[in-house]
């Protein structure tokens, strides 16, 4: 066969191929596919450096894998804030017109999946990385590239982040559990989590026979120049990738609406599962300058689909112990299937929840459950009560310790530092990479330290040495002395990562940087009223981080007389010309933009990535681009590099 022939012949197979996994539209017999199949099989295994990159047969699985490495997406994959009716989607849309008033929308449906990041360069896939926390999630490439509607080459050759759900379409999943049930292996509950287990597959040839189906909702990191979201998309699909169905462009919450039960009555016959649909404000510029909120784009949301509601009964009440040491009851009710699941708990939030409802262990009730949202009993069947029923009592000792609870009403807590849930998981969550960063402490590694009784809070980390972890089973000479390393690479850290690390709910990294920048070491004995009066920190969140103090006093400021950590003053920036103000870079300079980017920020301006009516300086370089020329016709003030250092100076 000359390359000639290959390349005729493998267009013809990728065609073949994208028929019959993504088009469900077979265009050849399984006996012409397999025949053609093997002919560029035998053609590529003899010249391997002349295959082609989309090739199905590369498709088929590799080597099976002892474990999945962490990988880090370009940028972060964000959550979506969630809206259930009207009110709540135009208190959305309100928010958004602060902004803009003139917006325009971009709809489509939500389908009920496992998160996927998809990285190219140079028009080749080049990584797969699962959501995880939204910042580091895991290496999956060798798997994901077994999804014929994942394109393995694309003509766009810049650096590209795409990102999408990976869902098994019903009828699959129907097929999958029919063979499981004949192996006598253990049914998916639903095809969210078929989807999600088989993408996680150690042997890449399990993921490849699954059929999965990858539907595209948006980029990450990108240099694309479109003003729409859109045009952006439609180019996306351009690439490749399947166009969602039931898309929608609109200016009104009418047009919204429309489309949302267009879906709803269509969602029985859309050959993959949906929760909801997303809305997009279609303006890139408007979508930057709402920004995000620590959580949520400002710009998009997810309006889900009606809860789906059904009759159980209550069976038991639980406590769980979070790593914190909140308790928080939690309903064990029968069996019962919701919307594809078997749900056997729902969340009761508190035990002032529990007296609201005046909920009793035996009461039938109603249970719903909405998108990935937890279950929730709404209403207690009060009139069906047959003298079975027992009151549930508040707890006054912790279940994973017996320790004496602290009840303040809507907040339960175990306040024993040796309590085992409060131990493990507040060493876990301290020592995780977005936190200390203590590598090499594990959750694993701290569950065994915990066990061993060589650690019983935080502060044992500190005591630790050669002697105490030489007898622990794996642990070697270098093994022990990297972990101490670690540990102790950790003095000298800044304020604001401690206190963060000490996983205070509702207190993150934004507001623990916050907090620290003001009150510095004082963190440990600030009051409410201080905390109030600060932008962006509610009641809530001053709440939660004075009662953890007030618990917690002792170990943290023992903490921090042993990591002595670096407290950050807050700088006033003296006036200059960029102070306050947004300013736009472009185009090659003499140092990367990353640099300039940096040194504009120490002088209080914010920068941001693309052009509108509100940018005061575009700064460019060589090769500048679209964006001078928007700068130029909105009569945004041009400076050179040279410009720009000599306004500084």
């Amino acid at each position: 066969m000359t390359n000639n022939e290959y390349i005729t012949k493998i267009e013809k197979l990728i065609s073949w191929a994208h028929a019959y996994y993504v088009e469900d539209n077979p265009l050849a017999s399984d006996e012409e596919y397999d025949l053609l199949s093997r002919e560029c099989l035998a053609y590529e295994q003899d010249n391997p450096a002349l295959s082609h990159p989309n090739s199905p047969n590369k498709r088929v699985g590799g080597f099976v894998m002892e474990g999945f490495n962490k990988a880090s997406h370009l940028s972060r994959m964000w959550s979506q804030e969630d809206v259930f009716n009207t009110k709540e989607l135009e208190d959305w849309i309100n928010r958004a017109k602060k902004v803009n008033t003139n917006l325009e929308f971009y709809c489509e449906p939500k389908f009920d999946g496992a998160s996927l990041n998809l990285i190219y360069e140079n028009g080749l896939l080049k990584q797969a990385i699962t959501r995880g926390d939204g910042t580091v999630g895991e290496d999956i490439t060798n798997n994901v590239k077994t999804i014929h509607s994942i394109p393995l080459q694309i003509k766009e050759k810049s650096l590209l982040e795409i990102r999408g759900e990976i869902v098994i379409k019903k009828a699959d999943f129907e097929k999958i559990n029919q063979d499981r049930l004949k192996n006598n292996e253990a049914l998916f509950a639903n095809p969210r989590n078929a989807a999600a287990g088989s993408l996680r597959q150690l042997d890449p040839s399990i993921t490849a026979k699954r059929k999965l189906f990858f539907n595209v909702w948006g980029i990450g990191e990108n240099s694309l120049e479109f003003r729409k979201n859109s045009e952006m998309m439609e180019y996306i699909y351009s690439l490749g990738f399947a166009h969602p169905p039931m898309t929608t462009h609109t200016k009104t919450v009418e047009g919204i609406e429309k489309l949302y039960h267009e879906i709803i009555a269509a969602r029985n016959d859309i050959e993959m599962m949906l929760d909801g649909m997303v809305i997009k404000i279609d303006d890139l510029e408007t979508q930057e300058e709402l920004g995000h909120t620590v959580k949520f784009p400002r710009y998009s949301c997810a309006y889900k689909f009606p809860a789906v509601e059904k009759t159980t009964k209550i069976v038991n009440i639980i406590q769980q112990v979070g790593r914190t040491g909140v308790i928080t009851p939690v309903a064990v009710v029968e069996p019962t299937l919701i919307d594809g699941s078997t749900v056997e708990r729902a969340s009761l939030h508190n035990y002032d929840e529990i007296a609201r409802l005046d909920l009793r262990i035996n009461d039938e009730v109603i249970i719903i459950k909405s998108g990935d949202i937890i279950p929730k009993i709404t209403k207690v069947f009060k009139d069906r009560r047959d003298g079975t029923q027992e009151e549930i009592k508040r707890p006054d000792s912790c279940p994973q310790c017996s320790s004496e609870l602290l009840d303040e009403g809507t907040l339960i807590k175990c306040q024993n530092l040796d309590c085992p849930s409060i131990v493990a998981n507040s060493i876990i969550y301290f020592a995780s990479k977005n936190c200390m960063n203590i590598d090499g402490l594990g959750i694993k590694i701290v569950e065994q330290l915990v066990r061993e009784k060589k650690i019983y809070d935080i502060l044992d980390l500190y005591s630790l040495d050669y002697e105490k972890l030489q007898d622990l089973e794996g642990f070697k000479e270098k093994k022990i002395n990297n972990l101490l390393n670690s540990i102790e690479n950790t003095k000298g850290t800044t304020l604001h990562r401690v206190i963060n690390a000490l996983g205070i709910e509702h207190i993150g990294e934004v507001a623990s940087k916050q907090i620290c920048l003001e009150f510095g070491l004082n963190v440990v004995n600030i009051d409410l009223d201080s905390l109030v009066a600060l932008d962006g920190i509610g009641e809530q969140m001053a709440n939660s981080f004075t009662e953890f103090m007030r618990v917690n006093n002792e170990l943290v400021l023992k903490l921090l007389d042993i990591i002595k950590p670096f407290v950050e003053e807050k700088i006033e920036v003296e006036e200059n010309s960029f102070k306050d103000k947004t300013v736009v870079l472009t185009g090659t300079m003499s140092v990367s933009r990353g640099v300039i980017k940096k040194q504009l920020e120490a002088l209080g301006a914010k920068v941001g990535s693309s052009v509108s009516k509100k940018t005061d300086y575009l700064v460019y370089g060589e090769d500048a681009g679209s964006k001078y020329d928007k700068a130029v016709d909105l009569k945004v003030t041009t400076l050179t590099e040279e410009e720009m250092n000599a306004m500084i100076k």
